[in-house]
């Protein structure tokens, strides 16, 4: 089994697991051994789930305000927890690929491993979410056919992105491609660099 193929397993017991109460405030069992890549995989996944529900939530036109305020101030905090996940599996990569020397014409990718790996994460759930909607009884004929045919999309973007993510371990192992990671420096949720923050501070 090569490793989209074990991710893509993960993504999906993640979301079994968690479809089981279906409930964005039931705590992560995670069921696979400790410093293991599963485990941070099937915690990755948990997050973008998690948060998946949280942003349909957050749509309901009769929100309560303060509701909606609060459910926003946690997919923001969910979203520093993924970004701070996937740069952490980069890490995991980076170790593993720390004896290779890349070649002197080695490419540099567009997205490092870990960002392509949480585009498969999400598209794990584009996919559970779809089918759903393209066997939903209650609905019309109609919908479950304009589903089908968007499943039928996902399906094949799903072979296309692990192929593309397996192309680029190899690539990387091989040395043709040189791994290079950036942290994020996301500013909104740093007090010393959003105006809106420190200009808040320096008030009191």
């Amino acid at each position: 089994m090569n490793f989209t193929e074990t991710a893509w397993n993960v993504f999906n017991k993640s979301i079994e697991d968690y479809h089981v109460y279906d409930d964005v405030n039931t705590q992560i069992n995670n069921p696979f051994e400790k410093n293991t890549l599963e485990r941070i995989l099937y915690a990755k996944n948990w997050i973008d789930t998690v948060q998946w529900h949280l942003e349909d939530i957050i749509r309901d036109e009769n929100i309560d305000p303060a509701e909606a305020l609060y459910l926003k101030r946690t997919i923001d905090a969910s979203n520093q927890k993924r970004t701070d996940l996937v740069e952490f599996i980069d890490s995991w990569f980076l170790k593993k690929y720390e004896n290779i020397t890349p070649k002197p014409d080695a490419k540099i990718n567009t997205e490092t491993v870990a960002w392509a790996v949480d585009r498969l994460s999400i598209l794990a759930l584009k996919v559970y979410h779809m089918s759903l909607e393209a066997n939903r009884e209650s609905a019309s004929e109609e919908h479950r056919a304009n589903c089908q045919a968007k499943l039928d999309v996902l399906l094949i973007q799903h072979e296309d992105l692990s192929t593309s993510i397996n192309q680029l371990l190899a690539d990387i192992e091989n040395g043709d491609v040189k791994m290079k990671v950036y942290k994020q420096m996301k500013m909104y949720n740093d007090e010393s660099l959003n105006p809106i923050l420190y200009q808040k501070g320096q008030q009191k």
